[in-house]
């Protein structure tokens, strides 16, 4: 079984830049640059045959380059509690629509539609039970022009021995 996920890559003067105003939260566990990126869709746990399936389905979604820029902070919770940093991107409604196409190919072998909100989103941190004020997060530091993203990758998740460690297992682009 490998867990597989869709998302942007992002370009590294912005990862460059997350990473420079990562800091002043006590309890965060900052994003490493390998991890920084944009989730279009969580898939999770398939066999081979089945990830060879979602290689084949992806190449099939129409792909337009974005041009993003990063938008305001925000936080997801779990029963109450903070869990995650993240910073948001906009426009909003590219990156969702892109999402959406990513969904319609997954389903179209077997993949069960995604039940929660998108969220366009980069995850910045994580928090275990201690979360200390969000206010330390120097969101003036956070880059301000706009990013170019040409296209959106298939991803493979491990457990490593400092977290997650990601890796692309194919890159979908523009068509000419």
């Amino acid at each position: 079984m490998i867990r597989l996920f869709v998302a942007l890559e992002l370009p590294p003067p912005l990862r460059d830049g997350l990473l420079a105003a990562m800091g002043g939260v006590i309890g965060a566990r900052w994003q490493t640059d390998a991890q920084l990126h944009l989730t279009l869709r969580f898939i999770g746990d398939v066999d081979r045959h089945r990830a060879q399936d979602i290689i084949a389905a992806l190449g099939h979604v129409h792909v337009t380059p974005l041009r993003l820029s990063l938008g305001t902070i925000g936080t997801f919770d779990r029963r109450g509690r903070i869990d995650t940093l993240w910073v948001g991107v906009t426009p909003q409604a590219a990156v969702a629509a892109l999402a959406k196409r990513v969904g319609q190919a997954l389903e179209r072998v077997g993949m069960p539609p995604e039940t929660r909100a998108f969220v366009p989103h980069i995850t910045v941190a994580r928090f275990g039970r201690l979360v200390g004020p969000l206010q330390g997060f120097p969101v003036a530091s956070l880059p301000g022009e706009a990013f170019d993203i040409a296209g959106f990758a298939l991803w493979e998740s491990r457990m490593g021995h400092h977290g997650s460690e990601y890796s692309v297992v194919e890159r979908y682009f523009p068509r000419p």
